[in-house]
């Protein structure tokens, strides 16, 4: 057998395992639709709330576009950032319950387990994007509709929330107890949505906190969301370096949870 036919079947291998994993995932959506409920409650909050407040305000400057439009790409990016953030509790329950000492016994390449939560994050984040999408609509938000809009929406979606599991899947092998995960969950969800252009254009920001936003990885997806998702959204970091940038720490964050993901068990 040659390199690339071993490649192949490599391919083929990791693939599947993801995919089958995923699936499980999936199921448990599935079988928990009052998550979906509850997981509304937010983006009506604050789009209902608080970007028709600071609508009316008119203290943020946002150029031609509403404040509405504005913000409606960043509560969506949020939402997906809330559902990410805590996704490595799932880890620590596995480990409780010996699900992932069953998953670590077989011959699975650990990079499959990591994407394949990656990938199911993104699944449970597009149900948000579903309900931001409808809440918008109903308030008259100036959407992109069309197919290609619409499918790099849930390509960034996506790739937004792989980014920020894996990172917490990170978090979840090295403290190991679901209070100090949830603790520092808390600490890192609200500096990585304020140190953002999600609800205020980095235009607006001090200096200091214009170099962390653009080294938040948040940034990126509210950037190209933005730019996709309504009318008269324009890239101010540019689709391809919102692309790569998401791309790459993903790629990064899963090698390193490959590398972290069996010492979660000890």
């Amino acid at each position: 057998m040659n390199a690339t036919s071993r490649l192949a079947m490599t391919l083929d291998d990791f693939s599947n395992q993801t995919l089958a994993i995923v699936m499980v995932e999936v199921k448990k959506l599935w079988q928990d639709p009052a998550e979906l409920a509850t997981r509304a409650i937010q983006p009506i909050l604050w789009l209902g709330v608080f970007g028709q407040v600071m609508s009316r305000a008119r203290a943020i400057p946002t150029g031609s576009m509403s404040y509405i439009d504005f913000v409606t790409p960043g509560i969506l990016a949020q939402s997906a950032l809330f559902i990410s953030i805590f996704y490595g509790i799932s880890l620590i329950w596995e480990r409780d319950l010996g699900v992932l000492h069953k998953y670590l016994a077989t011959p699975a390449y650990r990079g499959s387990l990591v994407l394949a939560k990656a990938v199911s994050a993104g699944i449970r984040a597009c149900s948000q994007a579903i309900i931001v999408y409808i809440l918008a609509l109903i308030m008259g938000v100036n959407l992109r509709l069309t197919p290609f809009a619409i499918a790099g929406v849930l390509v960034f979606i996506v790739l937004g929330a792989g980014v920020f599991s894996t990172f917490s899947l990170v978090i979840a092998c090295i403290v190991k107890t679901r209070e100090r995960f949830m603790g520092i969950g808390q600490v890192l969800t609200m500096p990585l949505f304020f140190a953002s252009n999600a609800i205020y254009p980095i235009s607006v920001m001090p200096e200091w906190l214009k170099i962390l936003s653009h080294v938040n990885p948040l940034t990126y997806q509210v950037d190209a969301l933005r730019t996709l998702m309504v009318q008269g959204g324009q890239s101010t970091l540019g689709l391809g370096t919102d692309l790569a940038v998401q791309a790459m720490v993903l790629a990064v964050l899963i090698i390193i949870g490959s590398k972290l993901y069996p010492r979660a068990i000890i």
